[in-house]
């Protein structure tokens, strides 16, 4: 048990340190694209940090053993929840924390509101769908994830054909592979980009297994873990890029990435584990998604105003305790 302690521990550290590497690696690969701040985050930073979790979802979802495809679909299921809950609110508490450092007159988030309240509408659309996938048994589901599949890239298209501040208007901070350039070369931004983004990937495999080894230890049950606690472990990357971005003031680069990751989360897993699972919700998955639902549904509420104070994102949070709660209800 000291042993994986210390994993834990260590791993977590490492995937925080890559992050910082990661952030600094995508902001000017972005830069380098001609890509937009929003762009940036919803499709290159997104796109790197969903990888791990991507791997965990397909190695579980092809598992010989039912937990280990219960696993699967619970971070398939499970992932989005985190996202809107976890990694908003720990938006919100940044900012709120971090106000007086970033001289800021008011502690409004600054983000182009209109897009982000779009894309909590689409999200939702397809989760429903996902959602009442789990409620019907017929026998060409697994099909219907090549539509899942579709329904990303027609978003990534939308997002590199939207109109966009771009990078360049941003200040940036130097390349920590080339700290002394004042604009670092291409292959060193995609050697420090990738090279972080590996570390992040495998200290997310070691974080990922300590915490089902501290599951198992303590007895829990596979729903638990596989709904509570996974999820919130292969989350870890776009919670501490979001972490990271607002404590620079860059809350736009921050949730881009949630809400990039939250689209991927929605349609990739969901994919990968239709092809290989039944596909079917029992009370806790469906508890997960009207969870979900509820939290976006809020979120769309809050960003259709236009104006957002970021207090106003750290409720959010508690719908995942309340779930995390219903589950210690139900099987402790």
């Amino acid at each position: 048990m000291l042993t994986t302690t210390l994993l834990f521990l260590l791993s977590a550290g490492a995937i925080y340190v890559a992050c910082e590497y990661f952030v600094n690696g995508i902001e000017w690969l972005g830069k380098k694209l001609n890509f937009g701040a929003t762009a940036t985050g919803t499709i290159l930073a997104a796109l790197g940090t969903a990888l791990p979790e991507s791997a965990v979802t397909f190695v579980a979802v092809m598992g010989r053993t039912p937990e280990l495809r219960d696993i699967g679909v619970g971070a398939a299921l499970g992932g989005p929840l985190v996202l809107a809950t976890i990694a908003y609110a720990v938006v919100g508490v940044a900012l709120w924390c971090n106000r007086h450092l970033l001289a800021r007159v008011d502690r409004c988030v600054q983000v182009d509101h209109a897009r982000l309240a779009r894309d909590q509408s689409w999200f939702l659309s397809i989760f429903v769908v996902k959602c009442g996938l789990g409620l019907v048994a017929f026998a060409f589901k697994p099909w219907l994830g090549v539509v899942f599949l579709a329904a990303y890239a027609l978003y990534v298209w939308r997002e590199l054909n939207s109109e966009d501040i771009a990078l360049h208007d941003e200040e940036l901070e130097p390349l920590k592979f080339q700290p002394r350039a004042a604009v670092p070369s291409t292959m060193m931004v995609m050697m420090q980009t990738c090279a972080a983004l590996l570390v992040i990937a495998y200290a997310s495999h070691v974080f990922v297994s300590q915490i089902e080894a501290i599951g198992w230890a303590l007895h829990m049950p596979p729903h638990l873990i596989a709904l509570v606690l996974s999820p919130v472990a292969t989350e870890l990357p776009e919670t501490m890029n979001a972490l990271i971005w607002v404590r620079q003031g860059k809350e736009r680069l921050a949730l881009a990435n949630i809400s990039g990751a939250m689209m991927i989360q929605a349609t990739v897993p969901s994919a990968l584990a239709l092809f290989a699972t039944p596909w079917m919700f029992d009370a806790p998955l469906i508890v997960a998604g009207v969870m979900t639902m509820i939290a976006i549904i809020f979120l769309w509420r809050l960003f259709r105003r236009g104006h957002v104070d970021a207090r106003m994102l750290i409720p959010v949070g508690g719908l995942y305790v309340l779930f995390a709660a219903y589950m210690g209800w139900r099987f402790m």
